[in-house]
């Protein structure tokens, strides 16, 4: 077994413990390059190149820490074990990026703040990789943080834009699979939209693939991608994975089954509309005012914030949202 002592070789002890899940400040290993050496008008790359020099663990070491965690509440073995992973959250906010479309490094910080809840919560002694125990955490806030947000997101494209998001792959692959080459023109007219949101989204959808082709440094050719763990996804992760991935659709299903008819509509037709109706006209559909269909809205919201806490005890309370009109 690969030991690791507690002063070891480029890490500071952490005198602070983790338990300030707001927090998500993580020092520098002693041996960092100077902030010359980096691009200083990019945060996220910057970002990057610093956790990159952190060493990845085996899975002996990793067990040996999370004992370490568990048994003497070791704040330095908590310290590089998150250190060690941060990749990891980097790696898992890049697949949610697709949705969220904004800061990716606000996505990272929600799941750090979940890689040190898993640090926390570990149990050595059962037969789990911690990066896959990791990685629900990591997901569990993120999609938190997303749902936090999820009027951001919406407020941030135009209704073309939000019907693009949801079925502009499947229509490309569709006239792909029909022989026909999809450029934007052709998808414009097929799904209704203007050739310049065709080409907005598509570049939107696939600008952060383009971007971790870009150096780490100006002298150099490493893209950001190849600091990433260059292992083949395991059947643990591509399981976790999927899961994360069907866990909406799963629990909104669940959900319609337990709205009236009138908030079903007003959920189809308003919260997950790719085009919602107006306040006014589905008030006029059921004779009540603008105010309380705007009500009625809000209750459903806050209704399905908690049906997704029953799955995920963790969430903190939810926040009032501003509901659009």
């Amino acid at each position: 077994m690969n030991k690791i002592s507690k002063k070891q070789k480029g890490y500071k002890k952490r005198p602070e413990t983790i338990e300030n899940e707001n927090s998500v400040d993580i020092e520098k290993p002693e041996n960092s390059s100077s902030d010359t050496a980096l691009v200083k008008f990019d945060p996220l790359q910057r970002y990057l190149a610093e956790i990159s020099k952190y060493k990845l663990l085996t899975r002996e070491q990793e067990i040996e820490l999370g004992k370490r965690v568990r048994e003497e509440g070791d704040t330095e073995a908590a310290y590089v074990l998150v250190t060690a992973n941060l990749r990891l959250v980097v790696k898992i906010a890049l697949e949610f990026q697709r949705i969220w479309m904004q800061n990716l490094l606000d996505l990272i910080q929600e799941g750090n703040i979940g890689l040190m809840q898993a640090v926390k919560k570990f149990d050595p002694y059962k037969n789990v990789k911690f990066s896959y125990y990791a990685s629900f955490w990591i997901k569990a806030y993120i999609l938190k943080f997303i749902m936090d947000n999820w009027r951001l997101v919406k407020i941030g494209t135009t209704q073309g834009q939000r019907k693009l998001f949801f079925k502009l792959k499947k229509e490309k692959q569709k006239l792909i699979d029909q022989g026909f080459d999809p450029k934007p023109k052709l998808l414009s007219e097929r799904l209704g939209v203007s050739e310049r949101e065709i080409v907005d989204m598509d570049q939107r959808l696939d600008g952060w693939d383009v971007s971790l082709d870009a150096p780490l440094k100006d002298d150099s050719d490493a893209g950001r991608i190849e600091f990433l763990s260059s292992e083949v996804e395991s059947t643990e992760d591509q399981v976790a994975k999927k899961e994360i991935e069907t866990l909406l659709h799963n629990k909104i299903d669940e959900f319609k089954k337990t709205m009236t008819e009138r908030e079903l509509e007003i959920f189809e037709q308003r919260i997950f509309a790719d085009n919602p109706a107006t306040l006014q006209d589905i008030g006029d559909r059921y004779g009540i005012s603008r105010e309380r269909v705007r009500q009625v809205e809000k209750n459903i919201i806050k209704k399905l914030r908690a049906f997704f806490k029953q799955d995920m005890p963790d969430f903190d309370s939810y926040d009032s949202v501003e509901v659009s009109s």
